[in-house]
């Protein structure tokens, strides 16, 4: 059985910052032992990674993927063999992405392509959520079926009518299903009907920029339909996850439900902490880039979502990384934002903007590790097996280097997409060596992986419950 030490470095949990040295065997953590403790000094191993003014943190867990994804008449731009690549590079050691039931089909259906897509191509490990489309009884059933084998988080749509939107008696009848099954329902909470509406008279007004796709989808209809969704899990007596919360307003209505005791929870993302509607306007046709939903906000909406994250009203940051290219995809939308395909890369990313908050006061280091990590891990059934280190944990680990600078920008990142959405963006931290189930994927800041070394990892439930 080979054996890794980590020696040298901080190690830093969502519960404990200590220095001490990293024993990996067989590819999971074997021990942990404090620098220059007997214990420590003990060992031997095939391998030693040194991490002297490093900091040795858990790979991380981004819950919110969407690779080749169809959507708007084509498709995300990353496979799971490059989105996959590019996550490690930015030292994520496993993903959830997204399974799509087909309206008229089955779950079963639209796991089995999601499978297709992944199998033996993911550098890094993955597991599936499943979107719900088409809620109707066998669907129900097949829930509960899908839970017991390890998909246990389905997502259900308030916006896209015509495409995935789910009416309010749909969204109802998953939630009481997952209330009885154990599964826990994620929700895209706009009013995609109100929104609809505002998208026609726009277009009709000859407002076709855009800077448009972020004005007609109003804060005030994200926060909407996140207070319907909350109470509609009331009423079902289920759980709730919202996605890529946005808006000030929408962040006040968890607040609210979870000062009430509510099992609610909510996710952020990179794009809405760092960027904003001036990049939805920036000139030409250049805001298209930045075009995803729920949209960017002011910049004023910002300090309630750090706030949030700092008193576990948010309890994630995932990316949603659903990226498509500038030249051949964004542009499907001149002359009418509402074609342009909605999505940003990032997974690249998240890691290394997250550790930069920490530099700008936004976050303790253990709280990035938190919300970018342990917490993903425990929300979706992965904890401990992912998001710590600890013995018997998979050896998922980065070495990570806080005083490395490096420039945003497509020309440098791996992400197979031909714009960055922090382009120029200056940052310190970077992931050196990354280890997934104590393999190295990234090695010296060299990628060294293959695809096919990510495995499926069948989740159990989710730990904030019960």
């Amino acid at each position: 059985m080979t054996r890794t030490l980590i020696r040298g470095g901080l190690v830093i949990t969502a519960a404990d910052e200590v220095h001490a040295d990293v024993l990996i065997e067989g590819g999971r953590i074997a021990a942990l032992a404090a620098r220059e403790s007997d214990t420590a000094a003990g060992w031997t191993a095939d391998t030693v990674i040194d991490a002297t003014d490093r900091y040795v943190i858990p790979g991380g867990v981004d819950a919110h993927t969407h690779m080749e994804m169809p959507f708007g008449g084509t498709v995300a731009s990353d496979t799971f063999e490059t989105g996959t690549r590019a996550a490690a590079w930015g030292g994520t050691t496993t993903i959830v992405d997204f399974a799509i039931q087909q309206m008229g089909g089955s779950l079963r259906a639209g796991l089995d392509a999601w499978h297709a897509k992944a199998d033996a191509r993911c550098a890094i490990d993955y597991a599936f959520h499943m979107i719900v489309a088409d809620v109707n009884e066998p669907v129900l059933k097949e829930m509960d079926i899908l839970v017991e084998e390890g998909v246990t988080s389905f997502k259900l749509f308030m916006a896209y009518p015509g495409v995935f939107y789910s009416d309010d008696g749909r969204i109802l009848r998953a939630m009481q299903r997952a209330s009885a099954n154990g599964g826990l329902i994620m929700t895209h909470a706009e009013n995609g009907i109100a929104i609809d509406v505002l998208v026609q008279q726009a277009l009709a007004a000859g407002k076709t920029d855009p800077r448009y796709h972020g004005e007609v989808r109003h804060a005030l209809l994200e926060a909407e339909a996140t207070h319907r969704a909350i109470q509609l899990a009331r009423v079902a007596g289920a759980p709730l996850y919202v996605v890529h919360v946005s808006a000030q307003q929408a962040v006040a209505e968890l607040i609210t439900a979870r000062d009430q005791g509510l099992p609610v929870f909510g996710e952020t993302c990179p794009q809405y902490l760092f960027l904003s509607t001036d990049n939805l306007a920036e000139p030409g046709f250049e805001g298209s880039k930045y075009v995803c939903s729920t949209p960017l906000r002011p910049r004023e909406h910002q300090a309630a979502l750090w706030q949030g994250l700092r008193t576990d009203d948010l309890q994630v940051v995932s990316t949603d990384h659903c990226p498509f290219c500038f030249t051949g995809q964004k542009d499907i939308g001149v002359g009418d934002f509402s074609k342009i395909p909605n999505g940003l890369p990032g997974v690249e990313n998240r890691m290394d903007l997250l550790h930069q908050a920490v530099l700008d006061g936004h976050l303790t280091r253990r709280r990035w590790i938190e919300i970018a990590c342990a917490t993903p891990a425990r929300m979706f059934g992965l904890y401990p097996r992912k998001g710590t280190l600890a013995p018997g944990a998979d050896a998922d680990v980065v070495v990570y280097d806080p005083h490395a600078e490096q420039v945003l920008s497509a020309q440098t990142h791996h992400m197979n997409v031909d714009y960055s959405a922090y382009e120029g963006r200056r940052i310190t931290g970077r992931a050196q060596t990354v280890l997934s189930r104590g393999v190295p994927v990234i090695q010296d800041g060299a990628y060294v992986g293959r695809a096919g070394h990510g495995q499926y990892v069948p989740r159990g439930t989710c730990q904030f419950l019960g």
